[in-house]
């Protein structure tokens, strides 16, 4: 008996085509059926190819055509989808601008609406557009795409003539820590440059004078160009503080300590003898043990104690008090009797150089950085900081530190 082999070519590869082997094995029975019963050979085998041809014209293309790689492979749209779904990165696949693959970054990003959309459309942005009618594809800075102060790289690769990758960088934290690294040079030379011009100023003052100056004057000017001197001090320590803090906050102090004592010196330190009878104490009688850097906890109560001593009323007592709290926390709380402090600018008190009365601020030789330390320094040590305040009422600082264990 001939053997018909038949093959049939479709422009699609065999391994993503349905083969019907059933069927196949079925129709070559039959055929042999009909040769033994006599029928023609050639009409045997006319019959065998329409039918075995049927099964692949009636199989239905694939749901989605295959994306050639650059480097000759065959990887299809499901394929791609489950390679770039778990990226860390949103990610696009576009059909010429058609979105179709979005991974879960980019749906997240920018909304699971806009996969079949066209990518102008979805990302809504000048500079996006532009380098998506960019045949070679490319790199550029997109501000603002997800939010007002959102800042992304955005990079379409070319897969092939039809197909193009889109891929998107969050740059937004970087570019927010070089906004702030901007304002705090400006900020920061802004205040240096204050009591220096100042000190210049009056120098210059006494030295074109000479010795025709009122001596009653002179001394004014000597006095002046002193304090300034001091303001500067004042405010460079501070800027050097502010350093050493931050370059150790991913450094948990391990000394242990009593906190008690230290709440007690440290406040004793910045009233002075002139302004200690205003210091109200309530610690108690036992010690308070924490881990903790012991000259930067004494630098925390001094500006605390400091700051409350300043804004305070004048001959109104400040209350330096210190017990254990929940969670194993001991709470130490700062509170005055001054003016206090309107709503809305609390949240922006540890800010470096915020102030609510600059004036105010500076005549009483603030820097303006003194928060700002505090709450580093909390940080290093695991802890919190909360201000509350009323206006009239005065102001009450709280810091929690976790309890030391037992030796």
């Amino acid at each position: 008996m001939p053997i018909v082999i038949i093959v049939c070519l479709s422009g699609y590869p065999m391994e993503a085509r349905f083969v019907p082997v059933a069927g196949i094995v079925l129709a070559l029975v039959c055929g042999g059926v009909l040769l033994w019963s006599g029928t023609g050979f050639w009409i045997v085998a006319a019959v065998m190819a329409v039918w075995i041809g049927s099964f692949w014209l009636a199989v239905p293309p694939p749901a989605a055509a295959p994306l050639p790689a650059n480097d000759g492979l065959t990887i299809s749209r499901s394929g791609m989808r489950d390679l770039i779904e778990q990226s860390g990165l949103p990610m696009l696949l576009l059909d010429a601008d058609r979105i179709l693959v979005a991974n879960a970054e980019a749906r997240r990003e920018i909304g699971g609406h806009i996969t079949g959309q066209d990518a102008r459309v979805a990302l809504r942005h000048p500079a996006a557009i532009h380098l998506l009618d960019r045949p070679e594809g490319g790199s550029v800075t997109v501000q603002g795409l997800t939010g007002p102060r959102s800042n992304w790289q955005m990079s379409v690769q070319p897969i092939d003539d039809r197909y193009r990758l889109v891929e998107l960088i969050n740059r937004t934290s970087e570019a927010d820590v070089s906004r702030a690294h901007t304002d705090f040079v400006a900020n920061a030379s802004h205040e240096l440059r204050t009591p220096l011009s100042s000190i210049i100023g009056y120098l210059e003052t006494l030295e074109d004078e000479g010795d025709d100056i009122d001596p009653a004057l002179a001394a004014k000017f000597r006095s002046t160009v002193l304090r300034e001197a001091r303001r500067l001090q004042s405010l460079i320590a501070d800027l050097l503080s502010l350093s050493r803090v931050e370059a150790e906050k991913h450094d948990q102090p391990r000394e242990r300590l009593d906190l008690a004592q230290v709440v007690r010196t440290s406040a004793r330190d910045a009233a002075g003898a002139e302004k200690f009878e205003r210091i109200d104490f309530a610690l108690p009688d036992g010690p308070v043990p924490v881990r903790g850097d012991a000259n930067q906890l004494e630098q925390l109560v001094r500006n605390l104690v400091d700051n409350a001593l300043k804004y305070g009323a004048p001959d109104t007592p400040v209350t330096v008090s210190l017990a254990p709290g929940e969670r194993r926390m001991a709470v130490l709380t700062v509170t005055d009797r001054g003016d206090g402090i309107d709503p809305e600018h609390l949240p922006h008190l540890t800010r470096r150089f915020y102030r609510t009365d600059p004036g105010r601020s500076r005549a009483a030789g603030g820097t303006g950085l003194g928060l700002a330390i505090v709450k580093h320094i909390v940080e290093r040590h695991r802890g919190r900081l909360d201000i509350e305040s009323e206006r009239g009422s005065g102001t009450t600082v709280t810091v929690r530190l976790p309890l030391a264990g037992e030796a």
